[in-house]
């Protein structure tokens, strides 16, 4: 297993601030899979850094969840012009929906460094009161770096578009080892963040597990 960065809970260097993270959502009959994941690679290389690519097996099926990552702004800016005059993003084809989010990572999570960290995958979805992100980043500050070091963090990052969402990614080495860490977390009480909780209006959770070719796996 590759080793997590440090998370300390101070804001990171400027230029890592900088980056930028698309998630993207690609729906597809739940026989076509394979046919989706085909058309990828093709459609990201050369364009901003794969970092995952997650099929979903708990929550909502028939779903690819890609991340990648971009240098600042500007490069995201323009992937997502791509995709928006393509006539087949993604490899189109058999995709029936295609979701491009554009996220920012919270200012102490350092950016995302692909390796082999679980068999499967949580993606968090919060939605959050209108307002709420400020207070939700000062709780994880405060109670990050003390859960990292016993369940280490992909990514947490905050919506750059649509209503106040926050995104989180977890890996772990099975299903058993997610509750069983999350319930020890909860009786410590490492978990949840100071504050954070009262900022959430909507929770979703995903179970998803990385393809072959996923950077993070």
């Amino acid at each position: 297993m590759t080793e997590p960065v440090r998370i300390s809970g101070a804001d990171v260097a400027p230029e890592q601030q900088a980056v930028r993270y698309e998630l993207a959502i690609l729906s597809f009959q739940l026989l076509d899979g394979p046919k989706a994941a085909e058309g990828v690679l093709p459609w990201v290389e050369g364009h901003g850094e794969l970092l995952g690519c997650w099929q979903t097996e708990n929550g909502p099926l028939g779903r690819l969840v890609v991340l990648r990552g971009f240098e600042n702004q500007q490069a995201l800016d323009e992937e997502r012009l791509r995709a928006r005059h393509s006539r087949a993003p993604f490899g189109g084809g058999c995709l029936t929906d295609l979701s491009l989010q554009s996220f920012a990572p919270f200012p102490f999570v350092p950016p995302v460094r692909p390796g082999k960290y679980g068999s499967v995958y949580e993606i968090r979805d919060y939605h959050l009161r209108p307002g709420g992100l400020t207070a939700t980043i000062d709780g994880w500050r405060e109670a990050l770096p003390a859960r990292h070091l016993v369940d280490p963090l992909t990514v947490v990052m905050y919506a750059l578009d649509g209503p106040d969402r926050i995104i989180q990614i977890w890996p772990f080495a099975s299903l058993d080892e997610r509750l069983a860490i999350r319930r020890d977390l909860y009786a410590k009480g490492m978990w949840p963040p100071p504050g954070a909780p009262e900022e959430i209006l909507d929770a979703e959770s995903v179970i998803a597990v990385p393809l072959e070719f996923s950077p993070l796996a």
